[in-house]
């Protein structure tokens, strides 16, 4: 792991039997905040089916589904366009009089961005529809961040809409 690598350098070796504690203690709250949320899903119906279909979409685990469900609840109760917005992820103009600016993705919350980001490029990298979705940006001339928003708002989007329907695609 790379927070223990310190531990092998020659000034940290006094220290090494106090980080270690620090770092087991650390991974210990871990595992137990992930045994709550699990937990909490389990015994929840209407989580448990809203995890499922999130889960259900490519490049969406049980972890990044959990922290998307708790950051964006209101996901399938809202049309496309506000919950793009309400996840920071709509293009807002930046033009001023005759000028026309490059729309720019702000506003909602930041952090269903920072979670989306990481599923988006892994889906970009992938082999199912938004990696086709990406790589038409790219070709259409689109720099790489500009077509990851795009991913990212796609996935809210086709999210919300299953969320909606209490669907989840059969493939």
């Amino acid at each position: 792991m790379p927070r223990r690598t310190g531990l092998r350098h020659p000034f940290g070796r006094e220290l090494a039997a106090s980080f270690e504690a620090v770092i087991e203690a650390v991974e210990h709250q871990i595992q137990a905040i992930e045994a709550a949320i699990n937990h909490l899903i389990a015994n929840s119906s209407t989580l448990r089916q809203r995890a499922a279909i999130c889960t259900a979409m490519d490049s969406l685990g049980p972890i990044m589904a959990a922290k998307l469900l708790a950051v964006l609840p209101e996901l399938g109760t809202m049309t496309r366009r506000k919950a793009a917005a309400l996840a920071g992820l709509a293009p807002h103009p930046n033009d001023s009089g005759q000028k026309q600016g490059y729309r720019k993705i702000r506003g909602g919350r930041p952090k269903v961005r920072s979670t989306l980001y990481m599923p988006a490029l892994r889906a970009a990298a992938g082999k199912g529809e938004f990696a086709a979705f990406y790589k038409r940006l790219i070709a259409n001339g689109k720099k790489p961040m500009v077509a990851i928003a795009a991913v990212m708002r796609k996935i809210v989007v086709i999210l919300n809409a299953r969320l909606r329907d209490a669907t989840i695609p059969q493939s």
